[in-house]
C-alpha cells in the first residue's frame, strides 16, 4: 500500500530536530543549537529514570483507539537512553542490554509529532530518531541520523524497522553504513518518510540482531 505525506507532514517532522550543544556536528554539516518542540526541559529529565529490561508502554493512547505502536529493542551489548518527545520531553528511559522498550501511538497536543530519541549516553547527543506522527488511520514514521555523527555507535551497530504488516514499507541501515538511504540524513532527505495504517506492530532492533 503506498501512502503519500502531505506538506503538513513536512512540517511536523521538521519541528523535531534535537536540541544539541554547539560543538556537535550535524550531519547536514550544521553546528546547530537550536531547541526542539519540547525539548527545553529534557536537561531537567535526566535524574528521572527507569530501568526497562522488558517490554513497558509509555504514553497517551492515541484518540481514534489505535492499537499500534513501536517496539525498541536494544541489542547493543550496553545500556541505551530514550527520551519521547511531544510538547514536553519524557523522563529519560533506561533500557538495559537484551532489554526492550515499547510506546503506543500517542498525539502531540501541540499537533505536531513524536520523537523518540535514542542515545548511548544519558544525554540528548548523537541521537538516534525514530519519528511519527498519528493521522486518522494512518502512522507516517522515519528513522533521523540528522543529530548523529558518521562515527556514531549507532551507526557502528545498524539498525532496522520492521513491521506486523506486509503492506508497510521496512527500513534497513546496515552496520557502518553511514549513507543510509533509509533514514534522515540531511532535511530534505523525504524519501526516509513512510505510511502504515494505524494499527501496525512496529519493530525496531538496534545493533546485531537489526
Amino acid at each position: 500500500m503506498q501512502f503519500t505525506k502531505t506538506l503538513g507532514l513536512l512540517a511536523t517532522f521538521g519541528a523535531l530536530a534535537s536540541a544539541l550543544p554547539t560543538n556537535f556536528q550535524r550531519r547536514d554539516g550544521g553546528n546547530s543549537t537550536a531547541s526542539a518542540t519540547g525539548d527545553n526541559n529534557s536537561n531537567n529529565n535526566n535524574n528521572n529514570t527507569t530501568t526497562t529490561t522488558t517490554t513497558t508502554t509509555n504514553g497517551v493512547n492515541s484518540s481514534n483507539g489505535s492499537s499500534g505502536s513501536v517496539n525498541i529493542q536494544n541489542n547493543m551489548g550496553s545500556t541505551m537512553y530514550l527520551w519521547s518527545v511531544s510538547e514536553n520531553a519524557d523522563p529519560m528511559i533506561t533500557v538495559q542490554p537484551g532489554g526492550s522498550y515499547s510506546e503506543s501511538w500517542r498525539t502531540n497536543p501541540d499537533g505536531g509529532g513524536i520523537s523518540i530519541k535514542m542515545a548511548m549516553k544519558p544525554e540528548q547527543v548523537d541521537v538516534l530518531q525514530y519519528e511519527y506522527t498519528l493521522q486518522g488511520d494512518t502512522i507516517f514514521w522515519d528513522l533521523s541520523c540528522i543529530d548523529m555523527g558518521t562515527s556514531s555507535q549507532f551507526t557502528t551497530a545498524g539498525f532496522a524497522v520492521t513491521s506486523s504488516d506486509s503492506t508497510c514499507p521496512s527500513a534497513t541501515c546496515q552496520p557502518g553504513d553511514s549513507a543510509c538511504a533509509d533514514a534522515y540524513l540531511v532535511p530534505d532527505d523525504n524519501q526516509a518518510t513512510h505510511g502504515c495504517p494505524a494499527g501496525t506492530q512496529m519493530n525496531l532492533n538496534i545493533g546485531s540482531s537489526a
